[in-house]
Formats: structure tokens, sequence, C-alpha cells
């Protein structure tokens, strides 16, 4: 054939238009969760459980993690305003943070996000958040 009569091949095709899968792992969703609960909260991640569940399509996480606190007796009333409130009041706050984060960061689509708090960490010398 001589060239003029051969046609060039397909460009590639970038973006959305690409056939194909993209998977993430439990695992990788399961580690992104820890990772953003831990931030949240301010603890270490290997005391963050994280489970997720089918939600009629969409993914429902599960959350158990201890939360820090100052130590119980110098805790006044303005540290604990200033902590973000008791921790029923922190726990509230995170889900709808936790969602969207988990959410942006592994393009997964959540229900809802349920914490459970486990314990209490103490924390000395430093901010809880």
């Amino acid at each position: 054939m001589s060239a003029a009569g051969m046609t060039a091949p397909p460009a590639i095709q970038t973006g959305a238009g690409l056939a194909g899968h993209n998977r993430i792992s439990t695992q990788a969703l399961t580690s992104t969760a820890k990772a953003a609960a831990s931030e949240y909260f301010g603890v270490p991640a290997q005391q963050v459980r994280v489970q997720w569940t089918d939600d009629r399509g969409l993914l429902a996480l599960s959350v158990s993690l201890p939360i820090a606190l100052s130590p119980l007796q110098a805790l006044t009333p303005a540290m604990l305003q200033h902590a973000g409130g008791t921790v029923w009041e922190r726990a509230h706050a995170a889900k709808p943070v936790l969602l969207r984060r988990v959410a942006d960061l592994t393009g997964s689509r959540l229900s809802r996000v349920d914490i459970r708090i486990t314990g209490a960490l103490p924390v000395e010398g430093r901010r809880v958040q």
C-alpha cells in the first residue's frame, strides 16, 4: 500500500473517554478513612478501626476510635469549648467532615458516617482538636 493510501492510527484518547475500569481496594479505602479520622481527632491511625457496609448502593462508613482529651481534672468549660465541645459534639461535627474528606480523596460515594468513641486518650502538653 502506498503512503498516500495509509491512514494514521487513531489518536489516543485521554480523560473520561477511555474504556476500562478503575477499582479502589477495600484496603486503600480503609487506609484513607483511617488517616482522615486520625487527622481530625488527633489520635494515632493504628487506634482507628474502620468498617464498610453497603447502603443501597452507596458506602456507609463506620469509624471506631478513642478521642483525645486533656486530663479531666484540668479540663475547664472554656478548654472544652476551645477543643470543639463535648465528646458527643465533636463526634457529631466530624461526620460531615469525614464523609466529604473520604469521598473527595477516594472518589467514592458515601451515604453516611457512623462514629463510635471507644475511649479517651490523655493529651499532655498539646492542643486537643
